[in-house]
């Protein structure tokens, strides 16, 4: 397993992320809302505004999908590289970034002790770089 593909992964869960917020906005912008009348003609031009949303809405669910579904693909063998992990503290750190999607920062203050950012990211490079073949 190489950077590329856990840093592919971790990318692909953000997308997937920032997707889903989209879609939740996209619903609240498309969620009918009181309509005044007034019996008074309206301006030329009819726009449908829910029906513009409602595109847009079975796009990003398209979307959402599809990236759901390649996440599922290439969650199994990161899981399996994770489990191969022979140190508790290294697995954790790999775990927690790459499947978790947490920042290093935050892995850092799930490990506690004296980790910091750049100490658990330098471990983790490190491993990737020791069981790389050459």
């Amino acid at each position: 397993m190489t950077l590329k593909e856990l840093s592919w992964y971790f990318d692909l869960q953000e997308r997937l992320a920032r997707n889903k917020e989209i879609l939740v906005s996209l619903e609240a912008a498309a969620s009918p809302k009181g309509q005044m009348l007034t019996g008074m003609p309206h301006a030329p031009g009819v726009s449908d505004k829910v029906g513009d949303l409602a595109i847009e809405i079975a796009d990003m669910k398209t979307r959402i999908q599809y990236l759901q579904e390649e996440a599922e693909r290439q969650r199994e063998p990161i899981e399996r590289f994770i489990a191969g992990i022979e140190n508790d503290q290294t697995r954790m750190i790999f775990r927690l970034r790459f499947l978790r999607c947490l920042t290093w920062g935050e892995v850092a203050a799930v490990i506690g002790g004296r980790n910091t950012e750049n100490g658990v990211k330098s471990a983790c490079y490190r491993y990737l770089a020791n069981c790389s073949p050459e």
